[in-house]
């Protein structure tokens, strides 16, 4: 299994970003409940989010981010500020 974080910025859209959002989260309850969403939430300042996922392989990342409502990078909305591959040590 591989572990991404994903960071999101909020962008000038904040309407089109709220209309999207039911389905968004949606999204993220199938992830989670398929076992493949390990936490997500916006910051505090509600600029971004971020999420961690647990997958079987960039491909299967890529997969979700596509299928995810926001679009991300498609629309003044959401944007992805950085998808990283994630290697935690603690817990074991």
């Amino acid at each position: 299994m591989a572990k991404f974080v994903l960071e999101l910025a909020f962008d000038r859209d904040n309407n089109k970003r709220l209309q999207l959002r039911p389905r968004h989260r949606d999204h993220l309850q199938s992830l989670l409940a398929q076992g493949k969403l390990v936490m997500a939430g916006p910051w505090k300042d509600d600029s971004g989010a971020l999420l961690i996922f647990d997958v079987a392989h960039e491909k299967e990342m890529k997969d979700i981010l596509a299928r995810d409502p926001y679009g991300y990078n498609a629309v003044d909305a959401v944007s992805i500020v950085s998808l990283r591959e994630w290697a935690p040590i603690l817990p074991a």
